[in-house]
């Protein structure tokens, strides 16, 4: 299939792009940047420049191809109603361009982004399926929420989890969701929710536990009101989640298994190298 990608350059997205390109599609990917138009090249796709605002971009690329997984999202925590906005107003566009063709579109669902959710699902002629990540998909590169945890460590003196710190965290590796993507784009059915689940549930005391001993930092246990002045106000609300997921109905489906390192001993590798 000739696919197009949205933040392709990004962190899951460039490994979903080449594991597309791997076993044989054609990528076409979105970038605004030099820096990914060049990522881009050198994975072997196609370069779309453009942003999810730009909806007449977006909608020329879709109508181009067989399929599109859509990936970006404008990560602007300050503005996050704004942030969902953008990304509705782009489903709605990239959805009305594939409308009755039968074409695949996979796209990822975002905290509070249902409506974009049921767009997708509600598309007529669409083979849409929304991919559900977890608060960490890890990985070497990676700049999420487990990189911003160690970051505060070190500012802060001391590793912290929330009361007792057995509220779980879900975890997927990115090279894991990558094939998830590609497999919910060959063969998901319509209207398939999916879940990209790698660990079912890992106990966030674990994750401060392994950041304090690479800092060599006290792992100190602080209150659910305290959280949101040590991680900040949204990584706050995070990091007091207990929220395990099974993916044992998409792996059913689809045929998926995670291979690759789980949370705890993907942090062990490398995220402390630096």
């Amino acid at each position: 299939m000739r696919v197009f990608v949205t933040g392709a350059a990004g962190f899951i997205g460039s490994a979903v792009v080449r594991e597309l390109i791997g076993v044989g599609h054609t990528v076409v990917g979105l970038t605004r940047s030099d820096k990914g138009a060049a990522t881009l090249k050198e994975a072997g796709a196609e370069v779309h420049r453009g942003t999810l605002d730009d909806l007449d971009s977006l909608r020329a690329a879709a109508a181009a191809v067989d399929g599109v997984i859509h990936l970006a999202f404008q990560h602007d925590l300050s503005d996050f109603a704004a942030a969902l906005t953008t990304d509705l107003r782009a489903v709605e566009t990239m959805g009305a361009a594939l409308e009755g063709t039968g074409k695949p579109f996979v796209t990822t669902a975002h905290l509070n982004g249902e409506a974009s959710d049921n767009a997708v699902l509600a598309l007529a002629g669409v083979r849409s399926s929304v991919v559900t990540l977890c608060p960490s998909v890890h990985g070497e590169g990676d700049k999420g929420f487990v990189p911003m945890l160690i970051n505060i460590a070190r500012a802060k003196g001391v590793s912290a989890y929330i009361g007792d710190g057995s509220n779980r965290w879900p975890a997927v590796h990115r090279l894991d969701a990558a094939r998830l993507y590609r497999l919910a784009l060959e063969s998901a059915p319509a209207g398939s929710r999916l879940d990209g689940v790698g660990d079912e549930g890992v106990p966030f005391r674990d994750i401060a536990s392994v950041i304090g001993r690479h800092l060599n930092l006290p792992v100190v246990s602080i209150s659910r009101e305290e959280a949101d002045a040590h991680f900040g106000s949204f990584l706050g609300t995070v990091a007091a989640v207990d929220r395990p997921r099974s993916s044992a109905q998409t792996q059913e489906l689809l045929g998926w298994r995670p291979m690759h390192p789980q949370l705890l001993p993907d942090l062990e590798q490398h995220y402390f190298n630096n």
